[in-house]
């Protein structure tokens, strides 16, 4: 198999898994924590395999160059595509990492450490007295929940705007890639 078709079983696999993470969002959240802590397994995959992997694998190459960016006149520039695909990591990235602060996959005595109560909370415990200060860790804390989940759901929406653009840029500019990822022959050349 072909380093390629590799990349596209990959992307499949992430796509399945992050739009079904999304669907679920509302309706199952045990499903929906599940499949987001999927999601963060196949992101550490795609990392390593990036490290370790055949050039073709590289990080790097989901980012634009700024500079290149900005020399673009052409809708089929290739840093108009990795302006897409570096919005889609940036907001994967941001989704995953917030729901896995709001809930920590469940490994034992390290999920019960993992909270987002310490960060927020006061570093001094002899300042707090009694039930006042009780009251005030639990506002604080709704609000750094709170505060989590806007930014959570803020960048799956905006993921899928990416996804979106990511898509419909594809099979405006690059039809055949679209449909090879899609696992769709890419059609005949004409003689």
């Amino acid at each position: 198999m072909s380093v390629f078709q590799k990349i596209r079983l990959y992307h499949a696999l992430l796509a399945l898994l992050v739009t079904a993470a999304y669907l679920t969002g509302d309706e199952a959240e045990e499903l929906h924590n599940w499949l987001g802590y999927a999601v963060a397994g196949v992101i550490l995959f795609r990392a390593g395999w990036a490290a370790a992997g055949p050039k073709q694998l590289g990080i790097s190459r989901l980012f634009p160059d700024l500079m290149e960016l900005a020399k673009a006149r052409r809708m089929n520039h290739p840093m108009i595509s990795r302006a897409l695909l570096a919005g889609i990591v940036v907001n994967l990235l941001l989704v995953t990492g917030t729901g896995l602060l709001m809930e920590p996959p469940p490994i034992g005595p390290l999920a019960a450490e993992l909270t987002v109560t310490p960060a927020l909370a006061d570093e001094d415990e002899d300042e707090h007295d009694g039930e006042g200060s009780r009251e005030r860790d639990g506002e604080r804390e709704n609000k750094g929940s709170e505060a989590l989940e806007e930014v959570h759901e803020t960048t799956a929406n905006l993921l899928v705007l990416f996804v979106a653009l990511h898509v419909a840029y594809l099979f405006a500019f690059k039809r055949p890639m679209a449909l090879f990822m899609l696992f769709r022959p890419a059609g005949q050349k004409k003689a």
